[in-house]
């Protein structure tokens, strides 16, 4: 199993450690100090920045503050202590005036800086080699509104002799922007508080095709005869280590040499093409191979540990993460091809050892704690290896259990879900870390809809949103980036300024959708992150940043720009927004950053987003990502389309202009009422082909498209149409 290195929490290097270390005693050391406004002036203030007069690696010299790396070290940090920043603090601006050859600069802030008791610190610039004026945004959320007392890090890291002079630090103020969460100005509605701080319609506004998009990425990679550099992409896997057929190999990179053969390839990447490509509509079961059936080979049954794993020979107990989400990406496919071969065994006989994990992972008092970092199921252990801990694996397995009762309704699956979304209720940080806290979220609202139960799914929304407490700055983007509008992408939003991805954008849009469905309150709210999301997501794209500003632009093999970049940073070096990934600039291995492993899972925002004739409001399909979708009271019987045909056709959309907005919505050949769940209203009857609905400004439609004439019946709180749920509030 390959572990990128961004998967890790961000641990920094072992010299920056100490720094951080030496920093921190500092600050400790003088709390009796009740804090020193800022003003540009202190960084010219010796007394601020001296602490040790026979250090002569720090001192203030006539160019401004002057740090240097001592003899036989490779760093030195210069740290002003009790430091109250401005209110309202937006941006950080930065002038070098020198910079010794090869030293690379960084600032930071230290300390207690949400407010919460927890000590933090946020990198806002780390391996500067450049002079003049450097700024960075800072995301509203990440500075109390207190203003704590923190300490300010200036510094650099290099060679003996090295040194960087600071000729200005400023702390300016961010322009007023929208806070009311909870208030949502559409009634009935409820806001999520990142989402607050997005714009209605985000600027330059851009939609990609992504369902074009989706379906063409597909054909690309999954072509054996493409020619050129780092192609033919695909390649067949002969091992036949769990299945006596072939398997398929696709690299997480282009141009990673470590993945072109045999069975080195792994389950987040091919998985995630073949349920990507299922959701937007290809068939692959019908191409030049039966790919569904392909990936039945990351059942691990060879080597004893049947589970889905991120490879054809994996062991679990390295990372939750890893040994989750491959099980939900495997079960949703699933759900799309419930005839194929093993599917349903394979689902059915994993939810039996996640249930048996839930059940090994107990606190001692009969309940589950999750805040480990894997589980062995070896040892049917947990595993903590002492860096850092996955608690958010809950909400992964509390999906594949809550999937597992839908598909077929045993009752320990249900128990296991309960264990899991009890451990989330229970908790009061943040538990985010990777992907998996999205799918939990839906789960949770799913069986408060379904089953009447009443977990707050207001908390676990905003965590999703939110900043982690357990992988620092973990959250969903809400910041403009150099004239571009980058809200709603996911990622870290405090390294060097932000540093969003692929893969986890995409997957949070394909879990937070459908929630709608279970939970209405929630629909403007995740329209209009969807509306900012798809509109921010096409900068993951070569050819739509300018010129300097990607990190792989000289591989020219992939004409249409398919394959997406594994990341986006705010900056590199002075150039912003910057298309990139850890490879290139890590050096460990792979030849560009244009990630597979993500892209992949463009094919979730192919099947979510649809334009309407309007370009700033879009249709959202919530049953497109809704998987072992519900409708009725009774069990559910999957349609032609391999979704649940009990489920009527449920659109979302958002009008983010300031004035009533008439649409038109195709409701299909056959006869429907047309039905807004966020009003409980029926807005039209009996109509057919193309019809025309009003979205009120700044608000939400989530429409429902029952049978016409149908027989309207209430149970509890659901809404049903002809034993159909059409409204579960």
């Amino acid at each position: 199993m390959t572990t990128r290195s961004r998967t890790s929490p961000p641990l920094l290097p072992t010299c920056v450690s100490l720094m951080v270390a030496c920093c921190a005693g500092a600050l400790v050391r003088a709390a009796d100090d009740d804090g020193t406004d800022w003003t540009p002036q202190l960084v010219r203030d010796a007394q601020r920045w001296v602490h040790d007069p026979q250090d002569k690696s720090i001192a203030v010299v006539p160019q401004g503050l002057r740090v240097a790396v001592p003899p036989e070290k490779k760093w030195r940090i210069a740290a002003a202590n009790r430091i109250r920043l401005p209110e309202r603090v937006g941006t950080v601006r930065v002038r070098v005036a020198q910079l010794g050859a090869e030293s690379q600069w960084l600032m930071r802030i230290y300390g207690d800086l949400r407010g919460d008791g927890h000590q933090r610190t946020v990198g806002l610039f780390q391996d500067e080699t450049r002079t003049g004026v450097a700024t960075v945004v800072i995301d509203p959320r990440l500075l109390a509104k207190e203003r704590p007392a923190l300490q300010v890090q200036l510094g650099l890291e290099g060679s003996p002799g090295g040194y960087v002079v600071f000729d200005s630090l400023e702390f300016l103020p961010a322009p007023e922007r929208p806070s009311r969460a909870g208030r949502s100005p559409q009634p009935g509605q409820r806001d999520i508080e990142c989402v607050t701080l997005m714009p209605n319609l985000p600027q330059p506004l851009k939609i990609r095709d992504w369902r074009a998009t989706a379906v063409a990425y597909d054909r690309f990679v999954f072509d054996f005869d493409a020619k050129g550099q780092y192609l033919p992409l695909i390649w067949l896997d002969e091992s036949r280590v769990n299945i006596d057929r072939p398997a398929f190999g696709l690299p997480s990179y282009a141009g990673d040499p470590h993945r072109t053969e045999g069975p080195r390839h792994e389950s987040i990447t091919c998985i995630g093409a073949v349920l990507g490509a299922t959701v937007a509509g290809v068939d692959k079961r019908r191409q030049r191979h039966d790919y569904v059936a392909m990936c039945e080979a990351y059942y691990n049954s060879s080597n004893g540990e049947n589970l889905v794993l991120n490879g054809v020979n994996c062991r679990s107990g390295g990372s939750f993460w890893y040994e989750i989400w491959p099980h939900i990406v495997f079960y949703a496919l699933a759900d799309r091809h419930p005839e194929a071969g093993r599917m349903d065994a394979i689902v059915r006989a994993t939810a039996d050892r996640w249930h048996d994990a839930c059940l090994a992972m107990d606190d001692g008092t009969g309940r589950s704690d999750f805040d480990h970092t894997a589980f062995n199921f070896s040892t049917m252990q947990p595993v903590d290896n002492g860096r850092w801990k996955e608690p958010d694996a809950a909400a992964g397995i509390g999906w594949i259990e809550t999937m597992a009762w839908m598909k077929f309704r045993d009752e320990k699956y249900l128990a296991a879900a309960d264990r899991c979304m009890q451990f989330l209720e229970r908790r009061k940080q943040n538990p985010y870390y990777e992907v998996l806290l999205p799918y939990g979220t839906l789960a949770a609202a799913r069986l408060n809809a379904e089953l009447g139960r009443t977990y707050d799914v207001d908390k676990l929304l905003n965590w999703c949103f939110g900043i982690s407490d357990c992988r620092g700055g973990w959250g969903v983007i809400a910041t403009r980036w150099h004239g571009y509008d980058c809200h709603g992408l996911l990622g870290s939003i405090d390294n060097r300024g932000g540093y969003a991805f692929a893969m986890n954008t995409f997957a949070q849009a394909g879990a937070l959708v459908p929630l709608v469905r279970y939970d209405d309150r929630y629909a403007r709210a995740i329209s209009k992150w969807m509306l900012n999301l798809a509109n921010a997501a096409r900068l993951f794209y070569p050819g739509e940043l300018p010129d300097g500003h990607e990190s792989s632009a000289f591989w020219k093999d992939d004409p249409q720009g398919l394959i997406a970049y594994e990341g986006l940073r705010y900056a590199w070096q002075g150039k912003g927004p910057y298309a990139t990934g850890d490879p290139i600039v890590m050096k460990w291995g792979p030849a560009t950053d244009r990630g597979l492993y993500g892209s992949s899972y463009v094919g979730l925002l192919g099947a979510i987003v649809r334009p309407t004739d309007d370009e700033a409001i879009l249709q959202l399909d919530c049953l497109a990502t809704d998987f072992y979708a519900a409708g009725s009271e009774g069990s559910c019987a999957a349609g032609s389309e391999g979704r649940c045909a009990a489920a009527c056709p449920t659109y979302l959309y958002y009008n983010p202009h300031k004035a009533a907005r008439q649409i038109a919505v195709d409701v299909g050949a056959e006869p429907r009422d047309v039905y807004d769940a966020c009003t409980g209203k029926f807005l039209q009857r009996d109509v057919r082909g193309r019809t025309t609905v009003t979205i009120p400004p700044d608000a939400a439609l989530l429409l429902v498209l029952p049978p016409s004439g149908g027989k309207v019946t209430r149970h509890g709180s659901k809404t049903l149409v002809n034993g159909v749920v059409i409204d579960y509030r």
